[in-house]
């Protein structure tokens, strides 16, 4: 097997800036018509440390994780990163929320009042730093709520049918901010089959309380992320047309 291209290369770099202009001009020419700012969180998961200094260095500051290991081995290695922001955007366990109360600048995923409350627990005598706060100068962890927008089994979310009780307990934690709301659309090749999605998505905020209450709508990744923010998304979550797709995960014992 040919060795795996350094990152830190000129040419690796030269690309990660192609990509990254790339993106930027498509997200930007995506929301003009809204005439809304949509914030790009570059989702780094299986992507080396490298890779996400380098993208730091041309000038993006929000980055996302879907495991909790993951997020926290390389918050360490890029301490010395003042501004950089990162955001959970995968399923969290209650046992590893004191992890993310340490590392993470938002969490997207928030699903069940019992995690909403550890998060909460968790950040008692904590405030986010302020290099680091995602969505305005509040000092308290800003969390979206996961709506299980199309009823998947095998994802996780809360249900349409419960959000006002879970934003309702949310609200209740001290130590939280509630800013919106999240959904990972049925995988599609088609990046208009996902539209209908993150209409609903947008319903709901609006069924909710509207903007005032819920004005981030976290919603659209690399192969519909145009689709959402004609939705109304602020927030997309985009990896592979940033990094490229990742290497394969190797075999278990290798």
């Amino acid at each position: 097997m040919a060795p795996a291209a350094d990152p830190s290369s000129e040419t690796a770099l030269g690309e990660l800036r192609e990509r990254f202009e790339a993106v930027k001009a498509r997200v930007v020419a995506a929301s003009a018509p809204a005439g809304r700012a949509v914030r790009l969180i570059a989702v780094s998961k299986g992507q080396p440390t490298e890779l996400v200094r380098a993208l730091y260095g041309l000038g993006q500051r929000d980055f996302g994780e879907n495991y909790v290991q993951e997020l926290t081995q390389k918050a360490e290695a890029l301490a010395d990163l003042p501004e950089l922001r990162w955001h959970m955007i995968g399923h969290l366990q209650r046992n590893k929320a004191k992890h993310v109360a340490l590392h993470a600048a938002a969490v997207h995923s928030v699903d069940s009042a019992a995690l909403a409350a550890e998060l909460g627990r968790r950040m008692e005598g904590h405030e986010v730093p302020v290099a680091r706060r995602a969505f305005g100068d509040d000092p308290r962890l800003p969390v979206l709520i996961e709506v299980s927008i199309a009823g998947e089994a095998q994802k996780s979310g809360c249900p349409p049918t419960e959000l006002g009780a879970l934003l309702a307990a949310t609200e209740q934690c001290a130590g939280l901010r509630l800013v919106g709301l999240m959904c990972v659309p049925p995988l599609t090749s088609d990046a208009h089959a996902a539209r209908p999605h993150f209409d609903a998505l947008a319903a709901l905020r609006e069924d909710h309380g509207g903007a005032a209450r819920l004005p981030e709508l976290s919603m659209g990744m690399t192969a519909d992320f145009e689709q959402a923010i004609a939705a109304g998304a602020t927030v997309v979550r985009v990896g592979t047309a940033l990094f490229g797709a990742r290497a394969p995960r190797p075999p278990k014992g290798d």
